[in-house]
């Protein structure tokens, strides 16, 4: 009954205090081992009790998540295919990261924590698939597409003082007409004895959503590092107003045991189909890729 009710009332956990409530949404889906550890212990007992019981917190994960595990839609009508990857400014393969990148044939391809000499490794790679790009501090766009209109978005917040700049729009000319792409790497987020530090992050989600807001193209798709997950409260100031992917889960993060997708694709007035992870990399994050449909 507990984990039934953590799951569908997440909401209501305070977040006041150490940021529980962030902490609980970003492993919600985790909550499904619960299930799978208290199944086996009411068949170990043999409890018919135990396992009526269990229909419930079974029904509230499969209403929250199980659309994520049903097949995706056969590879038909879409219109844009993106890649989303947080680099690593440590990586030490960037030619073979942006190989790996290339190889899914996206139209976008938007990389997070790009530092000289490895961003001119980047361009060099991509540049015969990919003749258009753009670069905003430690964030960039390449684009099979032309691109106009780049300008910096300022998502820091105020007690970073530090030269900070990662974020970026831009407005791609796709067959279908112009949408804003929106490129963004939130700060990153601490769990500590006492919570979820993640004040910086929902300061910076929340000017990231104000300017998607006042956005004035009807269509917009966001892909970044966003430091959290879509069930994650602190980003509500985007999940309140974009899509977020109908099919997949695409755990990203940490690279070497995945166990929670921070690396993001949201649309306003267009449909993420399905996300899925590539490859790894020389990243500690997986690349993900999605098939947007434009409406």
């Amino acid at each position: 009954m507990l984990t039934a009710a953590l799951m569908a009332f997440h909401a209501a956990v305070p977040n006041s205090a150490g940021h529980v409530g962030s902490l609980l949404e970003a492993f919600l889906p985790w909550c499904g081992l619960v299930i799978v550890v208290l199944l086996a212990l009411a068949l170990l007992r043999r409890s018919v009790t135990a396992l009526v019981a269990l229909l419930l917190p079974m029904a509230v994960w499969a209403h929250l998540f199980g659309r994520l595990l049903l097949p995706g839609t056969e590879p038909g009508p879409h219109d844009l295919v993106v890649v989303q990857h947080n680099v690593s400014d440590e990586n030490t393969d960037p030619v073979g990261t942006a190989r790996t990148l290339a190889a899914a044939e996206p139209d976008l391809i938007a990389l997070e924590e790009l530092v000289p000499p490895a961003l001119a490794e980047y361009a060099r790679t991509l540049a015969p698939k990919y003749p258009h790009h753009v670069v905003q501090g430690t964030v960039g766009l390449w684009s099979k597409h032309p691109l106009t209109g780049t300008r910096p978005v300022d998502i820091k917040p105020r007690g970073i003082t530090e030269p900070w700049s990662r974020g970026l729009r831009t407005t791609v000319h796709t067959q279908r007409g112009a949408i804003a792409v929106y490129v963004a790497h939130l700060p990153s987020v601490r769990v500590r004895a006492s919570g979820l530090a993640s004040s910086w992050r929902d300061e910076s989600a929340g000017l990231l959503g104000k300017a998607v807001a006042a956005e004035q193209l009807k269509t917009v798709l966001l892909l970044g590092d966003l430091n959290g997950t879509v069930d994650d409260r602190g980003l509500a100031p985007l999940t309140s107003r974009m899509n977020t992917a109908e099919r997949g889960f695409a755990f990203s993060f940490p690279a070497a045991f995945p166990m929670a997708r921070i690396d993001q694709v949201m649309a306003r007035s267009a449909t993420v189909r399905q996300i899925r992870t590539l490859s790894s990399t020389g990243s500690d994050h997986l690349p993900v890729t999605a098939r947007i449909t434009l409406t």
